[in-house]
């Protein structure tokens, strides 16, 4: 079973950084990439777009998982969101930027973005969802019964 339903492991995945210009809020944000987003589903879903989502920074960095010292918080706390798509094929992303109904939309989008835009496509090397508890320790034992082996 993938992350996504129906994205293939030769799928590509898109993610564009935004950070918000002074004066636009997390609200502004939201409407404009909701109907950015409602258009690439409407228009594009037959054509290469298999999903996505959008996140924004949450301010917390964490300790555990950061190597540059004592986290404090981020600040792009609230300013910063990701758009990560994914699609088909490469080329079927590109076609749909060219679509007539999107790109008025996307430049509203753009219009809020400090950093400009920089769009990168990555190709997926792994994707899973966690374990089902019996899953867990299924999982669980077969290391311990492999480990004791070895």
């Amino acid at each position: 079973m993938s992350l996504i339903n129906g994205f293939d492991s030769d799928g590509v995945v898109t993610i564009n950084r935004v950070i918000l210009k002074p004066g636009y809020a997390v609200e502004d944000l939201e409407e404009r990439v909701a109907t950015l987003c409602e258009n690439v589903k409407t228009y594009h879903s037959e054509t290469g777009f298999v999903g996505g989502f959008v996140c924004l920074n949450s301010g917390a960095v964490s300790n555990e998982g950061s190597t540059i010292g004592q986290a404090v918080e981020s600040p792009l706390k609230d300013k910063e969101a990701l758009i990560v798509t994914f699609w088909q094929s490469f080329e079927q992303h590109e076609q749909s930027h060219r679509s007539e109904t999107f790109q008025p939309l996307f430049q509203k989008v753009l219009e809020l973005c400090e950093n400009g835009n920089e769009e990168i496509a990555y190709r997926m090397l792994w994707s899973g969802r966690a374990y089902t508890p019996e899953e867990a320790r299924e999982a669980r034992m077969a290391k311990e019964r492999y480990a004791a082996a070895a």
